[in-house]
């Protein structure tokens, strides 16, 4: 198979050649380990995308402050942490009458059949997934979050037309990316802690399924694929996930019952992102830890059937000999399959 026809079998629950595998290039991972981890994944490559594709820093920049096109600020601590917002222009609603989105690209032009020539070249061999559509994310970047949780259960009317401005937003964007060509658009919301959701399924069945549906209803009528990450505790909210038509979730796999979120996965035909832990596992474990818990994955999977495949996002504090053990465990399974 070549590797986009292994992902797309593998997001049908059809058995795959070989699990599928991901990169993410985390830049954070690209400071601390540099070259040796480009070359340790272009000996093991992936199905999202060609070998030599991953910038390497010349130097650690160190932190960044930034503004961003929707005028938020924001700073990190470490370079690649992402940051926090330091300005939220919606702080206040009285400045959501002079609140306007970015603005979209159009489905036409020079730059825009350039961008399309590109996405055909990359979908002749590679898997193509883009974008993150975020609703409540951005919506607590543009307004502090606990006002946000207020906003939402209050029933305030501003936050409903904030929702609905952003859903409009997005939904050009989609259509933009549809135009051009792609074979999957993610979105990405987190809505669990640790323990639990931030907010009652009932509301988020309120608030934001309809506005999700609506986001995704053209991704579906065009034949490409909805993927939807979401960290945290957010088991309660799978089986809505799915009814929207979500092909694949990428979930924080230490929050949940392995064992039930396999069996979850089949039944419903959601396919997951098999993501190992960053943080107990990469940072502070071993490296036969690492192999072990591969392996585990694999097991209860059962990736040789398909509806599964390995996500690998590399950050700072990763020793790298767990690291290696990670990209060899996988390139082991996918030798064998």
């Amino acid at each position: 198979m070549l590797p986009r026809e292994r992902v797309l079998a593998a997001l049908s629950f059809q058995p795959p050649d070989i699990v599928p595998l991901e990169y993410h290039a985390s830049p954070a991972g690209f400071v601390d380990h540099g070259a040796a981890l480009r070359d340790l994944w272009d000996r093991n490559p992936d199905d999202f995308g060609p070998p030599h594709r991953f910038a390497i820093p010349d130097v650690d920049p160190g932190p960044r402050a930034w503004r961003d096109a929707w005028g938020i600020e924001w700073a990190e601590k470490s370079y690649g942490a992402g940051g926090l917002p330091t300005r939220r222009p919606l702080a206040d609603w009285s400045a959501f009458e002079h609140f306007r989105t970015p603005p979209v690209p159009e489905p036409y032009g020079e730059a825009f059949e350039s961008e399309r020539a590109r996405s055909q070249i990359h979908r002749q061999q590679y898997f193509q997934k883009t974008a993150w559509i975020s609703l409540f994310e951005l919506m607590h970047a543009l307004r502090p979050f606990e006002d946000v949780l207020m906003d939402i259960a209050s029933d305030a009317p501003e936050i409903g037309r904030l929702a609905d401005v952003l859903t409009e937003h997005h939904l050009a964007h989609i259509r933009y990316l549809l135009a051009r060509g792609v074979d999957a658009i993610q979105f990405g919301d987190d809505f669990g802690t640790q323990s639990g959701l931030m907010l009652s399924p009932k509301l988020w069945r309120d608030f934001f399924a309809p506005r999700y549906l609506e986001l995704m209803r053209p991704i579906k009528a065009a034949g490409a694929k909805v993927f939807f990450h979401t960290c945290g505790a957010a088991g309660g909210l799978l089986e809505d996930i799915a009814a929207l038509g979500v092909d694949a979730v990428w979930p924080q796999l230490n929050t949940y019952d392995l064992d039930w979120l396999a069996r979850f996965s089949r039944q419903s035909k959601l396919a997951i992102a098999l993501h190992p832990d960053r943080g107990e596992l990469m940072i502070r474990s071993t490296p036969d830890a690492v192999r072990r818990y591969v392996a585990m994955l694999a097991e209860t999977f059962q990736v040789d059937r398909g509806g599964t495949w390995f996500y690998v996002e590399i950050d700072r504090g990763f020793p790298f000999a767990n690291v290696a053990a990670l990209a060899q465990a996988i390139a082991s399974l996918r030798q064998c399959g």
